[in-house]
């Protein structure tokens, strides 16, 4: 079978526009199109070549307590992501390390997507199961480094552990339930977002910054004992590697994934460092692009020779409806975490709010994402249409990023209000819409892959842009202090934090100093409208087809399984 063109037996979208997949598997995605070696051989799992409905699903509480532990893994992991956001100026204030605010999100967000693509290979060859309670385990790991933190350069730490261990936590989930949660259900997993902020800032505020970490441990602890209760079926077609430990260790591709693991923390690194640590044309800076340039050369020659068994497959990214589905998603995020985490700066810094109100003045935005998160999922299912919609969302966002960027320590509440409604309301709009064009544009058993590669999108496009957002805010603070502040010691108020300058400096320097992290802040949000305009361009390759086209029946699993080539 080597050769064939895979696509799938019913396709969801029309033929005409993008071809659902023309990519030719050359080693393998499936278990036919692999030929046997003496050592290692690729079996289907013999769980889901099963036909008995009665075998293959648990059903009633057991299904419940499965699906109560995995909603709320993943509403823990949410809210581990906006949590941190309204804590983060009082860190900087205890820790006096302003200029390390990109690499609280960052840190995260780049051990996430940096095993992202691993962790699929993982999951197939491993029980679901014990390998979500090990990432699970990782993830809580992490939030107790943070808890405990002394420095730092700790918290960077633990939120690098964490991250890891959120890298399968999503992934796990897919495994599991073949999806996190039903279409119509996947607000509720939202509720983190909305209660995030508030959590967090009345932790802040009330208790300390550390309890912000440690909620996540006995909420953690408990549903990896409620699943380690629970058999849990490995349904999906599990393929295993019969041979030496060697053997399969190098089915995971970890080649693949030592080599993209540096290039990834080079460029973080370049662009984290760069004005701030050292100077743009340095030896340091000019090293570690051109070592991320060339070990990123490497990488993309091994999974050139790897095939469709690589880490990251190249036969399917190349895909235009997929790559474009992958750049939306990350410019997306990029866009996201800038809100995310520079608004509560402006709240907490500017205008002085408590992180408690600093959390409740970011609920316009999150409230307003949500509702259009569900409208959105109700405007696909009428119109049948994706692609117009991640343009609006694209638009909108891009707006909403350019009148933030106007924030004054006088900007009126309507304002900061109506603004935040714009973003979120687009976010919403475009939050589903990658996921959709993949999930209707390729075979159901190739799903997978690609919302892998979607997620590492979104986590890979957090951090690069949480990077560049520090080193613009660090550099337009650097500008904008001798110009508003002239009289103030500027490495003072940074050491000082974003909620701890105005006890280091005259009373009468406020209002300059106020101007400065304005100035400073508005540099921020300009990156994150260039990053939403380029999203409106990408999201173009999505396609603009009709999922309805063809009707509402989705493909039969079992059907055409020697042959999904020919529809």
């Amino acid at each position: 079978m080597d050769g064939e063109k895979i696509t799938d037996p019913e396709p969801t979208v029309p033929s005409s526009g993008i071809n659902t997949v023309d990519t030719t598997i050359e080693k393998g995605l499936e278990a036919d199109n692999v030929a046997p070696s003496e050592s290692t051989t690729l079996q289907e799992n013999p769980l889901a070549a099963r036909t008995n409905d009665e075998d293959e699903y648990i059903k009633g509480f057991k299904l419940f307590a499965v699906m109560a532990s995995l909603t709320m893994s993943c509403f823990l992991l949410l809210l581990d992501t906006s949590i941190i956001v309204t804590a983060i100026p009082r860190i900087t204030s205890d820790f006096h390390s302003l200029t390390d605010v990109g690499w609280y999100g960052s840190a995260y967000l780049l051990a996430n997507c940096t095993l992202q693509p691993l962790t699929g290979k993982l999951y197939a060859q491993f029980s679901s199961k014990y390998t979500f309670i090990s990432f699970l385990g990782i993830f809580e790991l992490g939030s107790l480094l943070c808890g405990v933190a002394t420095s730092s350069k700790m918290l960077i730490i633990g939120r690098t552990v964490a991250g890891l261990g959120a890298s399968g936590i999503i992934n796990g989930a897919l495994t599991i339930i073949s999806s996190c949660l039903p279409l119509q259900k996947r607000a509720v997993t939202q509720l983190g977002v909305l209660f995030g902020p508030l959590i967090g800032g009345a932790l802040t505020e009330y208790t300390s910054w550390r309890w912000c970490f440690y909620i996540n441990l006995p909420l953690g602890g408990t549903m990896a004992g409620i699943l380690l209760l629970l058999h849990i079926p490995d349904h999906a077609a599990k393929y295993s590697v019969k041979g030496s430990r060697v053997e399969i260790l190098k089915s995971l591709d970890l080649v693949g994934f030592s080599l993209f693991a540096p290039a990834a923390v080079q460029l973080l690194l370049a662009v984290q460092w760069g004005h701030v640590t050292y100077p743009w044309n340095s030896a340091h800076i000019i090293g570690l692009f051109c070592g991320a340039g060339g070990v990123f050369l490497i990488f993309l020659t091994w999974e050139y020779y790897q095939g469709d068994t690589a880490m990251i497959p190249l036969s399917m990214i190349s895909k235009r409806i997929v790559w474009s589905s992958c750049m939306t998603m990350g410019f997306y995020f990029a866009s996201m975490m800038t809100f995310s985490y520079y608004l509560p700066i402006y709240f907490q810094a500017v205008k002085g709010a408590q992180p408690t109100l600093s959390g409740v003045y970011m609920l316009p935005g999150i409230i307003s994402q949500m509702a259009f998160a569900v409208i959105s999922g109700i405007l696909v299912n009428r119109t049948g249409y994706y692609m117009p919609w991640a343009i609006i969302s694209g638009i909108m966002q891009s707006i909403s990023s350019g009148l933030v960027s106007t924030f004054t320590p006088h900007t009126s509440i309507g304002k900061w209000i109506g603004y935040q409604i714009i973003g979120g309301s687009g976010r919403g709009i475009g939050l589903q819409m990658p996921m959709i064009a993949v999930q209707n544009a390729l075979p159901q058993k190739y799903v997978s892959i690609s919302m892998s590669l979607l997620v590492f999108s979104q986590n890979l496009g957090g951090a690069l842009f949480l990077s560049f957002d520090e080193t613009a805010f660090s550099n337009g603070l650097d500008q904008a202090l001798p110009k508003f502040a002239p009289n103030v010691d500027p490495q003072a108020i940074i050491a000082a934090g974003a909620t701890g300058f105005r006890a280091v400096i005259p009373k009468a320097a406020v209002g300059g100093v106020l101007n400065a992290y304005s100035r400073a802040i508005s540099h921020v949000f300009y990156i994150a409208a260039a990053a939403a305009a380029v999203l409106t361009i990408v999201s173009l390759g999505m396609g603009f087809k009709n999922i309805k086209k063809k009707g509402d029946e989705k493909p039969q699993e079992g059907k055409s399984e020697e042959n999904p080539a020919n529809p």
